[in-house]
Parts: C-alpha cells; sequence; structure tokens
C-alpha cells in the first residue's frame, strides 16, 4: 500500500508564501506524474501544478509565476512553493501522485488527506 502525507499548510496574509509537501511511502516501486490541486469551499477540485518524472510542469494560469512544483526523486517527496499568496489561494491542497507499487505492472492514482491553506489578513 502507498500513502501520501502532506504538510505545510496554514494561515498566511495577503503578499506572504508557504511551503507545501507531500511525502510518499509504503511499497512504492516507481512515480510517474505528481501533482497539487486544490479545492476551495462551494468549487471543484483543480489543478494547481503538475509535474512529470522528467521535469516537465504544467501550471494553472492563476498561479504561473507565483507558485514552484519541484520533487526529490530520492526522498519520494514532492514540494510546492507557494509565494505572492493571494486570498483566493484559500482552499484545502491536495496532492496527488500515479505510482506503481512494488511488483505491479500498472500505475494507480493516490491522493494525500489535504491541508488547509487560509490567506488572510
Amino acid at each position: 500500500q502507498v500513502q501520501l502525507v502532506e504538510s505545510g499548510g496554514g494561515l498566511v496574509q495577503p503578499g506572504g508564501s508557504l511551503r507545501l509537501s507531500c511525502a510518499a511511502s509504503g511499497s512504492i516501486g516507481s512515480i510517474g506524474t505528481v501533482g497539487w490541486y486544490r479545492q476551495a469551499p462551494g468549487k471543484q477540485r483543480e489543478l494547481v501544478a503538475a509535474m512529470t518524472n522528467d521535469g516537465g510542469t504544467n501550471y494553472a494560469n492563476s498561479v504561473r509565476g507565483r507558485f514552484t512544483i519541484s520533487r526529490d526523486n530520492a526522498k519520494n517527496t514532492v514540494y510546492l512553493q507557494m509565494n505572492s499568496l493571494k486570498p483566493e489561494d484559500t482552499a484545502v491542497y491536495y496532492c496527488n501522485a500515479h505510482v506503481r507499487a512494488k511488483y505491479a505492472t500498472y500505475f494507480s492514482d493516490y491522493w494525500g488527506q489535504g491541508t488547509q491553506v487560509t490567506v488572510s489578513s
């Protein structure tokens, strides 16, 4: 079984920064594309940023230039550096990873439990 655990959320003032982390653990063979999603109250979950295992990235227009996704393959960890935060960035942020478990021949989708980010003065 594979688990994703996020950390780093919290309350920050507009213009501030936060860094989210997502550590994968368990019976991991390899990790493919990883991503961060967010869901604000009353809204659908949306993609914030994604990174392939060869370093390709994709960002939502609303965060491009402010957020940066990165990964440490040796630590099975993905990060989201969030700068110049705005109140509209307030949401629960979820980590997602396509993971091939050890001895498996296919990739499966895994999600973290979510971490709250609140941007408010």
